[in-house]
Protein backbone atom coordinates (compact mmCIF):
# COMPACT_ATOMS: atom_id res chain seq x y z
CA UNK A 1 0.00 0.00 0.00
CA UNK A 2 2.65 2.46 -1.10
CA UNK A 3 1.49 6.00 -0.49
CA UNK A 4 2.74 9.28 -1.85
CA UNK A 5 4.28 11.63 0.69
CA UNK A 6 2.04 14.28 2.22
CA UNK A 7 1.79 17.43 0.12
CA UNK A 8 0.57 20.61 1.81
CA UNK A 9 0.81 24.37 1.39
CA UNK A 10 4.17 26.05 1.82
CA UNK A 11 4.60 27.04 5.45
CA UNK A 12 5.38 30.60 6.52
CA UNK A 13 8.97 31.23 7.77
CA UNK A 14 7.87 31.29 11.41
CA UNK A 15 5.99 28.02 11.01
CA UNK A 16 9.01 26.40 9.35
CA UNK A 17 11.23 27.55 12.24
CA UNK A 18 8.82 26.14 14.85
CA UNK A 19 8.65 22.87 12.92
CA UNK A 20 12.46 22.61 12.94
CA UNK A 21 12.52 23.27 16.67
CA UNK A 22 9.93 20.56 17.29
CA UNK A 23 11.87 18.09 15.13
CA UNK A 24 14.94 18.52 17.32
CA UNK A 25 13.16 16.97 20.31
CA UNK A 26 11.83 13.44 20.78
CA UNK A 27 9.04 12.48 18.39
CA UNK A 28 6.78 9.92 20.04
CA UNK A 29 4.48 7.57 18.19
CA UNK A 30 4.85 6.50 14.57
CA UNK A 31 7.25 9.33 13.70
CA UNK A 32 9.99 7.88 15.89
CA UNK A 33 10.27 4.68 13.84
CA UNK A 34 11.02 3.02 10.55
CA UNK A 35 8.84 -0.10 10.17
CA UNK A 36 9.38 -3.44 8.44
CA UNK A 37 7.18 -6.46 7.71
CA UNK A 38 8.53 -9.77 6.47
CA UNK A 39 6.33 -12.66 5.30
CA UNK A 40 7.98 -16.03 4.68
CA UNK A 41 5.59 -18.40 2.96
CA UNK A 42 5.83 -21.82 1.41
CA UNK A 43 6.90 -20.35 -1.91
CA UNK A 44 7.89 -16.70 -1.42
CA UNK A 45 9.93 -14.47 0.87
CA UNK A 46 8.63 -10.89 0.90
CA UNK A 47 9.70 -7.76 2.75
CA UNK A 48 8.34 -4.22 3.00
CA UNK A 49 10.11 -1.34 4.74
CA UNK A 50 8.02 1.76 5.32
CA UNK A 51 8.08 5.22 6.85
CA UNK A 52 4.95 6.67 8.45
CA UNK A 53 2.81 9.33 6.81
CA UNK A 54 -0.20 11.25 8.04
CA UNK A 55 -2.53 8.74 6.36
CA UNK A 56 -0.61 5.54 6.96
CA UNK A 57 2.79 4.70 5.49
CA UNK A 58 5.01 5.07 2.44
CA UNK A 59 7.06 2.09 1.26
CA UNK A 60 10.75 2.99 1.04
CA UNK A 61 12.18 -0.46 0.28
CA UNK A 62 10.86 -3.84 -0.77
CA UNK A 63 12.10 -7.30 -1.62
CA UNK A 64 10.47 -10.43 -3.04
CA UNK A 65 12.05 -13.72 -4.03
CA UNK A 66 10.68 -17.16 -4.82
CA UNK A 67 12.47 -19.52 -2.40
CA UNK A 68 10.26 -22.66 -2.52
CA UNK A 69 10.75 -23.35 1.16
CA UNK A 70 8.10 -26.08 1.06
CA UNK A 71 9.52 -27.91 -1.97
CA UNK A 72 9.19 -31.68 -1.49
CA UNK A 73 7.59 -31.31 1.93
CA UNK A 74 4.51 -33.26 0.88
CA UNK A 75 6.64 -36.38 0.56
CA UNK A 76 9.15 -35.89 3.37
CA UNK A 77 7.45 -33.66 5.93
CA UNK A 78 10.70 -31.71 6.30
CA UNK A 79 12.38 -28.62 4.89
CA UNK A 80 15.21 -29.77 2.63
CA UNK A 81 18.78 -28.53 2.92
CA UNK A 82 18.50 -26.93 -0.53
CA UNK A 83 15.31 -25.08 0.42
CA UNK A 84 16.90 -23.88 3.66
CA UNK A 85 19.91 -22.56 1.76
CA UNK A 86 17.78 -20.67 -0.79
CA UNK A 87 15.61 -19.18 1.92
CA UNK A 88 18.46 -18.11 4.17
CA UNK A 89 20.15 -16.38 1.24
CA UNK A 90 16.95 -14.39 0.68
CA UNK A 91 16.63 -13.61 4.38
CA UNK A 92 20.19 -12.29 4.41
CA UNK A 93 19.14 -9.76 1.79
CA UNK A 94 16.14 -8.80 3.94
CA UNK A 95 18.30 -8.40 7.03
CA UNK A 96 20.72 -6.15 5.14
CA UNK A 97 17.89 -3.99 3.81
CA UNK A 98 16.43 -3.56 7.29
CA UNK A 99 19.85 -2.63 8.65
CA UNK A 100 20.52 -0.11 5.89
CA UNK A 101 17.11 1.50 6.37
CA UNK A 102 17.65 1.71 10.15
CA UNK A 103 14.45 -0.21 10.93
CA UNK A 104 13.36 0.23 14.54
CA UNK A 105 10.10 -1.76 14.60
CA UNK A 106 9.64 -5.02 12.69
CA UNK A 107 7.58 -8.18 12.65
CA UNK A 108 8.92 -11.19 10.76
CA UNK A 109 6.48 -14.06 10.30
CA UNK A 110 6.43 -17.52 8.74
CA UNK A 111 3.37 -19.48 7.65
CA UNK A 112 2.36 -22.89 6.33
CA UNK A 113 5.70 -24.50 5.50
CA UNK A 114 7.04 -23.77 8.97
CA UNK A 115 3.77 -24.81 10.60
CA UNK A 116 4.04 -28.24 8.95
CA UNK A 117 7.77 -29.04 8.87
CA UNK A 118 9.00 -31.50 11.48
CA UNK A 119 12.45 -29.86 11.39
CA UNK A 120 11.14 -26.31 11.69
CA UNK A 121 12.90 -25.67 15.03
CA UNK A 122 16.28 -26.44 13.47
CA UNK A 123 15.45 -24.17 10.54
CA UNK A 124 14.45 -21.27 12.81
CA UNK A 125 17.63 -21.66 14.85
CA UNK A 126 19.73 -21.60 11.72
CA UNK A 127 17.91 -18.51 10.39
CA UNK A 128 18.53 -16.60 13.60
CA UNK A 129 22.15 -17.71 13.80
CA UNK A 130 22.98 -16.84 10.18
CA UNK A 131 20.81 -13.76 9.55
CA UNK A 132 19.84 -12.39 12.97
CA UNK A 133 16.14 -12.62 12.04
CA UNK A 134 13.83 -14.20 14.60
CA UNK A 135 10.92 -15.71 12.68
CA UNK A 136 7.53 -15.98 14.36
CA UNK A 137 5.29 -18.83 13.19
CA UNK A 138 1.76 -17.47 13.05
CA UNK A 139 -1.48 -19.45 13.14
CA UNK A 140 -3.80 -19.79 10.17
CA UNK A 141 -6.29 -17.51 11.95
CA UNK A 142 -3.65 -14.81 12.45
CA UNK A 143 -2.52 -15.17 8.84
CA UNK A 144 -6.11 -14.63 7.67
CA UNK A 145 -6.62 -11.66 10.00
CA UNK A 146 -3.50 -9.90 8.73
CA UNK A 147 -4.44 -10.53 5.10
CA UNK A 148 -7.90 -9.02 5.66
CA UNK A 149 -6.44 -6.01 7.45
CA UNK A 150 -4.01 -5.39 4.60
CA UNK A 151 -6.71 -5.68 1.93
CA UNK A 152 -9.51 -3.84 3.73
CA UNK A 153 -9.01 -0.52 1.85
CA UNK A 154 -10.12 -2.28 -1.36
CA UNK A 155 -13.54 -3.24 0.02
CA UNK A 156 -16.20 -1.05 -1.59
CA UNK A 157 -18.45 1.09 0.59
CA UNK A 158 -21.80 -0.51 -0.29
CA UNK A 159 -20.74 -4.15 0.23
CA UNK A 160 -22.51 -5.95 3.08
CA UNK A 161 -20.26 -9.02 2.98
CA UNK A 162 -16.79 -9.78 1.65
CA UNK A 163 -15.24 -13.11 0.71
CA UNK A 164 -11.46 -12.75 0.81
CA UNK A 165 -9.08 -15.48 -0.31
CA UNK A 166 -5.32 -15.89 -0.33
CA UNK A 167 -3.91 -18.67 -2.53
CA UNK A 168 -0.52 -19.56 -1.11
CA UNK A 169 2.16 -22.12 -1.81
CA UNK A 170 1.16 -24.66 0.83
CA UNK A 171 -2.31 -23.51 1.85
CA UNK A 172 -5.29 -21.42 0.82
CA UNK A 173 -6.99 -19.12 3.32
CA UNK A 174 -10.59 -17.97 2.99
CA UNK A 175 -12.22 -15.29 5.13
CA UNK A 176 -15.96 -14.59 5.21
CA UNK A 177 -16.64 -11.10 6.53
CA UNK A 178 -19.92 -9.63 7.66
CA UNK A 179 -18.93 -6.00 7.17
CA UNK A 180 -21.48 -4.86 9.77
CA UNK A 181 -19.53 -6.75 12.44
CA UNK A 182 -16.01 -6.23 13.87
CA UNK A 183 -13.16 -7.75 11.85
CA UNK A 184 -12.38 -10.25 14.58
CA UNK A 185 -15.84 -11.78 14.07
CA UNK A 186 -14.83 -13.08 10.63
CA UNK A 187 -15.16 -16.77 9.79
CA UNK A 188 -11.96 -18.30 8.42
CA UNK A 189 -10.72 -21.59 7.02
CA UNK A 190 -7.27 -22.72 5.91
CA UNK A 191 -7.06 -25.52 3.36
CA UNK A 192 -3.78 -27.47 3.23
CA UNK A 193 -3.81 -27.01 -0.55
CA UNK A 194 -1.70 -24.47 -2.40
CA UNK A 195 0.10 -24.01 -5.70
CA UNK A 196 3.13 -26.01 -4.59
CA UNK A 197 1.11 -28.92 -3.19
CA UNK A 198 -0.98 -29.15 -6.39
CA UNK A 199 2.10 -28.95 -8.63
CA UNK A 200 3.77 -31.75 -6.65
CA UNK A 201 0.62 -33.87 -6.62
CA UNK A 202 -0.57 -33.39 -10.22
CA UNK A 203 2.46 -32.06 -12.09
CA UNK A 204 3.08 -28.55 -13.30
CA UNK A 205 4.51 -28.80 -16.80
CA UNK A 206 2.06 -30.32 -19.27
CA UNK A 207 -1.43 -30.38 -17.73
CA UNK A 208 -4.26 -32.12 -19.56
CA UNK A 209 -7.86 -30.95 -19.38
CA UNK A 210 -8.66 -34.08 -17.32
CA UNK A 211 -5.86 -33.38 -14.81
CA UNK A 212 -6.93 -29.77 -14.49
CA UNK A 213 -10.53 -30.82 -13.84
CA UNK A 214 -9.32 -33.21 -11.14
CA UNK A 215 -7.46 -30.37 -9.39
CA UNK A 216 -10.53 -28.15 -9.50
CA UNK A 217 -12.73 -30.91 -8.09
CA UNK A 218 -10.31 -31.65 -5.24
CA UNK A 219 -10.35 -28.02 -4.17
CA UNK A 220 -14.10 -27.63 -4.64
CA UNK A 221 -14.85 -30.61 -2.40
CA UNK A 222 -12.45 -29.26 0.22
CA UNK A 223 -14.35 -25.94 0.21
CA UNK A 224 -17.85 -27.38 0.56
CA UNK A 225 -17.82 -27.65 4.39
CA UNK A 226 -17.07 -23.91 4.62
CA UNK A 227 -20.03 -23.17 2.36
CA UNK A 228 -22.28 -25.48 4.37
CA UNK A 229 -21.29 -23.80 7.62
CA UNK A 230 -21.91 -20.21 6.44
CA UNK A 231 -24.42 -20.36 3.54
CA UNK A 232 -22.30 -17.96 1.50
CA UNK A 233 -23.98 -18.85 -1.81
CA UNK A 234 -27.36 -17.72 -0.46
CA UNK A 235 -25.94 -14.31 0.46
CA UNK A 236 -24.36 -14.03 -2.98
CA UNK A 237 -27.74 -14.73 -4.58
CA UNK A 238 -29.26 -11.94 -2.45
CA UNK A 239 -26.54 -9.47 -3.54
CA UNK A 240 -24.13 -7.25 -1.67
CA UNK A 241 -21.15 -9.63 -1.60
CA UNK A 242 -17.70 -8.55 -2.81
CA UNK A 243 -14.95 -11.04 -3.60
CA UNK A 244 -11.35 -10.02 -3.05
CA UNK A 245 -8.32 -12.10 -4.03
CA UNK A 246 -4.78 -11.60 -2.76
CA UNK A 247 -2.14 -13.91 -4.18
CA UNK A 248 0.36 -14.36 -6.97
CA UNK A 249 -2.30 -16.24 -8.94
CA UNK A 250 -4.76 -13.37 -9.19
CA UNK A 251 -2.09 -10.71 -9.73
CA UNK A 252 -0.61 -12.83 -12.53
CA UNK A 253 -4.00 -13.19 -14.23
CA UNK A 254 -4.50 -9.44 -13.90
CA UNK A 255 -1.13 -8.73 -15.49
CA UNK A 256 -1.91 -11.04 -18.40
CA UNK A 257 -5.38 -9.51 -18.78
CA UNK A 258 -3.76 -6.06 -19.07
CA UNK A 259 -1.13 -7.44 -21.50
CA UNK A 260 1.65 -5.91 -19.44
CA UNK A 261 5.15 -6.16 -20.94
CA UNK A 262 6.38 -6.35 -17.35
CA UNK A 263 4.52 -6.60 -14.07
CA UNK A 264 3.27 -3.23 -12.77
CA UNK A 265 1.77 -3.21 -9.28
CA UNK A 266 0.24 0.24 -9.71
CA UNK A 267 -1.95 -1.04 -12.54
CA UNK A 268 -2.82 -4.39 -10.97
CA UNK A 269 -3.67 -3.51 -7.37
CA UNK A 270 -7.40 -2.76 -7.15
CA UNK A 271 -8.25 -4.05 -10.65
CA UNK A 272 -11.65 -5.71 -11.18
CA UNK A 273 -11.50 -9.03 -13.07
CA UNK A 274 -14.58 -10.90 -14.28
CA UNK A 275 -14.88 -14.63 -13.62
CA UNK A 276 -15.32 -15.22 -17.36
CA UNK A 277 -12.05 -13.46 -18.18
CA UNK A 278 -10.24 -15.29 -15.37
CA UNK A 279 -11.42 -18.63 -16.80
CA UNK A 280 -10.34 -17.67 -20.32
CA UNK A 281 -6.82 -16.78 -19.14
CA UNK A 282 -6.61 -19.92 -16.98
CA UNK A 283 -7.45 -22.14 -19.94
CA UNK A 284 -4.96 -20.24 -22.09
CA UNK A 285 -2.22 -20.88 -19.53
CA UNK A 286 -3.10 -24.56 -19.20
CA UNK A 287 -2.93 -25.09 -22.96
CA UNK A 288 0.29 -23.19 -23.63
CA UNK A 289 2.49 -25.57 -21.61
CA UNK A 290 5.49 -24.91 -19.40
CA UNK A 291 7.67 -23.22 -22.04
CA UNK A 292 4.94 -20.81 -23.07
CA UNK A 293 4.16 -19.88 -19.49
CA UNK A 294 7.84 -19.39 -18.68
CA UNK A 295 8.16 -16.95 -21.58
CA UNK A 296 5.34 -14.75 -20.29
CA UNK A 297 6.79 -11.65 -18.55
CA UNK A 298 4.17 -11.83 -15.79
CA UNK A 299 5.08 -15.46 -14.94
CA UNK A 300 8.69 -16.45 -15.73
CA UNK A 301 10.53 -19.72 -15.18
CA UNK A 302 10.24 -19.68 -11.40
CA UNK A 303 6.43 -19.81 -11.42
CA UNK A 304 5.66 -21.50 -14.73
CA UNK A 305 5.01 -24.87 -13.07
CA UNK A 306 2.88 -23.37 -10.27
CA UNK A 307 0.47 -20.90 -11.84
CA UNK A 308 -1.97 -23.44 -13.32
CA UNK A 309 -2.48 -25.00 -9.90
CA UNK A 310 -3.39 -21.55 -8.64
CA UNK A 311 -5.83 -21.18 -11.53
CA UNK A 312 -7.48 -24.46 -10.50
CA UNK A 313 -7.92 -23.19 -6.92
CA UNK A 314 -9.37 -19.93 -8.21
CA UNK A 315 -11.77 -21.75 -10.53
CA UNK A 316 -13.07 -23.89 -7.67
CA UNK A 317 -13.70 -20.75 -5.60
CA UNK A 318 -15.51 -19.09 -8.50
CA UNK A 319 -17.62 -22.21 -9.18
CA UNK A 320 -18.80 -22.51 -5.61
CA UNK A 321 -19.36 -18.78 -5.03
CA UNK A 322 -20.50 -17.14 -8.30
CA UNK A 323 -20.12 -13.47 -7.39
CA UNK A 324 -19.25 -12.78 -11.04
CA UNK A 325 -16.15 -10.67 -10.58
CA UNK A 326 -13.33 -10.24 -8.09
CA UNK A 327 -11.09 -7.39 -7.06
CA UNK A 328 -7.36 -8.05 -7.31
CA UNK A 329 -5.20 -7.10 -4.33
CA UNK A 330 -1.44 -6.83 -4.58
CA UNK A 331 -1.29 -6.42 -0.83
CA UNK A 332 -2.00 -8.56 2.21
CA UNK A 333 -0.09 -9.88 5.22
CA UNK A 334 2.80 -7.40 5.09
CA UNK A 335 0.50 -4.40 4.83
CA UNK A 336 -1.57 -5.77 7.71
CA UNK A 337 1.58 -6.10 9.82
CA UNK A 338 2.69 -2.56 9.04
CA UNK A 339 -0.71 -1.13 9.97
CA UNK A 340 -0.63 -2.97 13.30
CA UNK A 341 2.93 -1.83 14.07
CA UNK A 342 2.02 1.79 13.36
CA UNK A 343 -1.13 1.62 15.49
CA UNK A 344 0.91 0.20 18.37
CA UNK A 345 3.49 2.98 18.04
CA UNK A 346 0.76 5.62 18.02
CA UNK A 347 -0.76 4.07 21.15
CA UNK A 348 2.59 4.15 22.90
CA UNK A 349 3.14 7.73 21.76
CA UNK A 350 -0.23 8.72 23.18
CA UNK A 351 0.72 7.23 26.55
CA UNK A 352 4.07 9.06 26.42
CA UNK A 353 2.36 12.42 25.79
CA UNK A 354 -0.20 11.77 28.52
CA UNK A 355 2.55 10.98 31.02
CA UNK A 356 4.46 14.23 30.57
Amino acid sequence: MAEAGYQGRTAAPGARRRARERSCGPRPGRWAHVFAALDLGTNNCRLLVARPTRRGFRVVDAFSRIVRLGEGMGATGTISDEAMHRTIEALRVCALKMQRRAVTRARTVATEACRRASNCAQFLDRVERETGIQLEIISTAEEARLAVSGCRPLVIADARYALVFDIGGGSTELIWLDLRQPEDAAATVSLPIGVVTLAEGFGGHEISRKTYAAMVELVRESLRPFESAHAIAAQIAAGGVQMLGTSGTVTTLAGIHLELPRYDRSRVDGLWLSFQRAREISEQLRRMGYAGRAANPCIGHERADLVVGGCAILEAICDLWPVGRLRVADRGIREGILQALIRAADHEGGHARAGR
